[in-house]
């Protein structure tokens, strides 16, 4: 009987290293549009998960939200530095929620993952990252930390949609790229 081998080798460092930087390049484009680094960053994170394991995505989950802050900080990330470990946060139980939910379903169906039932969870591990950045950053942590005077304060619809809205939206455009993605590493045909 042959043990199955789950320590952190050469291949978990490699593919994280590679998804790690292919997150730093794209945070380059990050005050372009939100629409071009958080669905790049989303794959990298649910890819990590599902090519590599758990530990992975969670190192991309928290590493990501400082290296935007080095490369691309917003004003509002400048403003309130607290907002940092809860993007980590949303990172994780985006990475957490697809190492639960998605991770056997998809491989357990061979080049048949895309369906219905893996659609729907994905829509539901997008939808975790979403509600859990916007209960905690746009209803509780902008409008409490953000002070009255601040000109930030007269962008606070912005901020609080960015930081709920769109976290669904870009994870769930993630979500269909590591859908095209895993589709193009399995390679075409049928089982």
């Amino acid at each position: 009987m042959e043990k199955k081998k789950t320590g952190f080798g050469t291949k978990q460092i490699t593919t994280t290293a590679i998804l790690l930087a292919i997150c730093i390049i794209s945070q380059v484009f990050k005050n372009l549009s939100i629409f071009i680094t958080g669905p790049i960053i989303n794959t990298c994170i649910v890819l990590a998960v599902l090519l590599v394991g758990l530990p992975c995505g969670l190192i991309l989950s928290v590493i990501t939200p400082v290296t935007a802050y080095f490369i691309a900080a917003s004003p509002v990330m400048n403003a309130v530095p607290l907002i940092i470990p809860f993007i980590m946060l949303g990172n994780c139980v985006l990475a957490v929620a697809v190492s639960l939910l998605l991770k056997k379903s998809i491989g357990e169906n061979g080049r048949k993952f895309i369906n219905p039932k893996n659609i729907l969870l994905s829509v539901i591990c997008a939808l975790a990252k979403g509600l859990f950045m916007g209960l905690t950053i746009s209803l509780w942590l902008l409008p409490t930390f953000i002070p009255a005077e601040s000109p930030l304060r007269g962008k606070m619809p912005v901020f609080q949609t960015t930081f709920s809205l769109y976290q669904f939206l870009t994870a769930c455009i993630g979500f269909v790229y590591v859908f095209l993605i895993l589709l193009a590493l399995r390679g075409k045909g049928n089982d």
